[in-house]
C-alpha cells in the first residue's frame, strides 16, 4: 500500500464562497516583507554574503567576505526603501501585513515602531533570513521558536502568521506543531485559504505568490519596468475581480520587498496599481489576520473520514458495495497510490474503475452477474441490495403495471438468453420509457458490443453510488 501526500485536489471544482465582509467581489492583500539587517552576511555568524533577492546581476555569495553592494542594497530597504512605501500605504489608508523576519525587526527598531503606529499587522518572517531546505528537523524547530520569542521581545506580542519563503518540507508542518498560529502561508496552491490536518491541530492555510511580486525585478524571467509589474497586477485583479462579480470571490496576495519596489521608477507602478483599485467597488484590502479571522468565522474546519486514510477494513466496507457484490474491487483499489486526489467521489470511483478494468474478462463478467433483473424476482420479494432497491425506485420501477411488469419479465429473459448477464443500465440518467427503450435497442447488439456497454453502465452506477456518500 502506498499514499501520495502532495494535494493536487484542493477545492476541486466546487470551491466554497468566500463570503467576504459587506459583500466584497475580491479581497486584496499586500504583503511587505521586511527582511533588512537578517540577510546572510558575517557580520550575523553567516558563512557567506547574501546572493538573493538584490538588483545585482548574477550575485553570488562571497564565503567568508563581506559583500559591500549587496550590504547597501538591503540598507536602502531600511533607510529609503520602508519609508516610501510606509508614506504611500498610509497615505492610501490601505493596511499591510509585515512578514518580519525577527532578527530583521531587532535591528529596526524605528520601522518596528512605524509598523506599530500604522497597525499593520507584523507576521513572521523566521529567525534569520537564510535557506532553510538542509536545516535538521530539530535544528528547525529550534529556529520557530526562537524567533517566536524574539518576535515577542521586540514587538510587544507574538505573531499570529507565518511565512518562511526559504522553507524546507518540514516547515508548514513544525510552525503548525508550534501551535500558536491563525495562519500559515508557505504555499502558493490556491486562490483561497484552506485548511490543513497536521495530527490533532486544523490550521489555516493563507497561500502566499511569487508572481504578482515584486521579486520578478530580481529574478529572470522578470519585470524590466514599473509598467510590467503593473499590467501584471492590473490583469491579475481584472480576471479575480470578474470571477468574484460571476459569484466566485477570491483573493489576491501582493508580495514587496522595502529594497525592490521601494525604489521610486518600480514604486510608480505600485502607486499606479493602488489607485486603479481604488475605482472599484467591492474592494476588500485587509491585513492577512482579518482574512484568518473571516475564514476561522465564516468556513471553520471541518474534518471528513478520508478514503486516502482509511484503513483497509474500513475501505472495503465503505465501498466495498459500490461494485454490486463485488468487495474485491474495493480490496485491490485499496493497494493503489492514493492519496488526497482520491478523497472525494471522482477520486474513488476512479480507483474502483481501474480495478474493474484491468480485471480478467472472467471477472468483470462476474460482476456483471451479480447484477440484478430490472424489476425482477429479487425485487418483487424484496431481496435487492439497498443500493439497487433505491436505484429501481427512482425510475419508478417498483411501481410497474401488471403490463409493463410482464414485458421487463419478457425482455430480461430474452436478452440473457442472448448475451449471457442480466441487462444492466444506469437508472438515474432514466425514466422508466427511456429504460424500456433502451432495452428494446440494446438487445439486439452484438455481445460484445453489450458486454463492453455493460461495463460502462455498471461504472455509472458505482458513480452515482459514490456521489450519494462523498463530495
Amino acid at each position: 500500500m502506498t499514499r501520495y501526500v502532495r494535494n493536487m485536489r484542493g477545492y476541486g471544482p466546487n470551491a466554497p464562497h468566500a463570503a467576504w465582509p459587506n459583500g466584497a467581489k475580491i479581497a486584496v492583500q499586500f504583503v511587505l516583507n521586511y527582511e533588512e539587517g537578517a540577510e546572510n552576511c558575517v557580520l550575523h555568524g553567516d558563512a557567506a554574503s547574501e546572493a538573493f533577492l538584490s538588483d545585482i546581476p548574477g550575485a553570488a555569495q562571497w564565503p567568508g567576505q563581506r559583500h559591500w553592494n549587496m550590504e547597501s542594497i538591503y540598507e536602502y530597504g531600511a533607510r529609503a526603501g520602508f519609508w516610501r512605501l510606509h508614506r504611500l500605504f498610509t497615505g492610501a489608508n490601505i493596511p499591510v501585513t509585515i512578514y518580519g523576519v525577527a532578527q530583521a525587526l531587532a535591528r529596526n527598531p524605528e520601522q518596528v515602531a512605524a509598523m506599530k503606529a500604522a497597525d499593520w499587522e507584523i507576521a513572521s518572517h523566521g529567525l534569520k533570513w537564510v535557506e532553510h531546505k538542509d536545516m535538521p528537523e530539530a535544528e528547525e524547530r529550534a529556529a520557530i521558536a526562537e524567533a517566536v520569542r524574539l518576535h515577542t521581545e521586540v514587538v510587544g506580542e507574538r505573531p499570529r502568521g507565518w511565512y518562511t519563503g526559504r522553507c524546507s518540507e518540514n516547515t508548514v508542518r513544525l510552525v503548525a506543531e508550534e501551535g500558536g498560529f491563525d495562519y500559515i502561508s508557505d504555499t502558493y496552491d490556491d486562490d483561497l485559504p484552506y485548511w490543513l490536518e497536521v495530527e490533532d491541530r486544523d490550521q489555516l492555510i493563507i497561500p502566499y505568490t511569487l508572481e504578482a511580486n515584486d521579486m520578478r525585478f530580481a529574478t529572470a524571467p522578470g519585470w524590466v519596468t514599473g509598467q510590467d509589474f503593473y499590467t501584471y497586477l492590473k490583469d491579475a485583479f481584472d480576471v479575480l475581480y470578474a470571477e468574484g462579480e460571476d459569484g466566485a470571490p477570491k483573493m489576491m496576495s501582493i508580495g514587496l520587498h522595502c529594497r525592490l519596489v521601494g525604489r521610486p521608477g518600480k514604486l510608480a507602478a505600485l502607486k499606479q496599481f493602488i489607485s486603479y483599485i481604488q475605482g472599484f467597488d467591492g474592494v476588500w484590502t485587509p491585513r492577512r489576520l482579518e482574512i484568518a479571522k473571516h475564514w476561522q468565522t465564516t468556513h471553520p474546519a471541518a474534518r471528513m473520514e478520508r478514503p486516502s486514510q482509511m484503513d483497509k477494513a474500513r475501505f472495503i466496507e465503505r465501498f466495498g458495495c459500490i461494485f454490486e457484490h463485488s468487495p474485491w474491487i474495493a480490496e485491490r483499489a485499496f493497494e493503489l497510490e492514493l492519496g488526497p486526489a482520491h478523497d472525494c467521489a471522482a477520486g474513488v470511483h476512479n480507483a474502483l474503475c481501474r480495478m474493474f478494468r484491468s480485471a480478467s474478462e472472467e471477472e468483470r463478467l462476474g460482476v456483471l452477474l451479480a447484477h440484478p433483473d430490472l424489476a425482477g424476482k429479487l425485487a418483487a420479494a424484496g431481496r435487492l441490495t439497498t443500493e439497487s432497491t433505491s436505484e429501481q425506485a427512482s425510475a419508478g420501477l417498483d411501481m410497474l403495471t401488471d403490463a409493463e411488469r410482464e414485458k421487463f419479465t419478457a425482455l430480461n429473459s430474452n436478452y440473457v438468453a442472448k448475451h449471457g448477464f442480466p441487462f444492466i443500465i444506469a437508472v438515474r440518467d432514466h425514466t422508466k420509457a427511456s429504460i424500456m427503450a433502451a432495452f428494446e435497442t440494446r438487445i439486439a447488439n452484438d455481445s460484445d458490443v453489450e458486454f463492453a456497454e455493460a461495463c460502462r453502465q455498471v461504472e455509472r452506477i458505482a458513480e452515482f453510488r459514490l456521489l450519494d456518500v462523498l463530495p
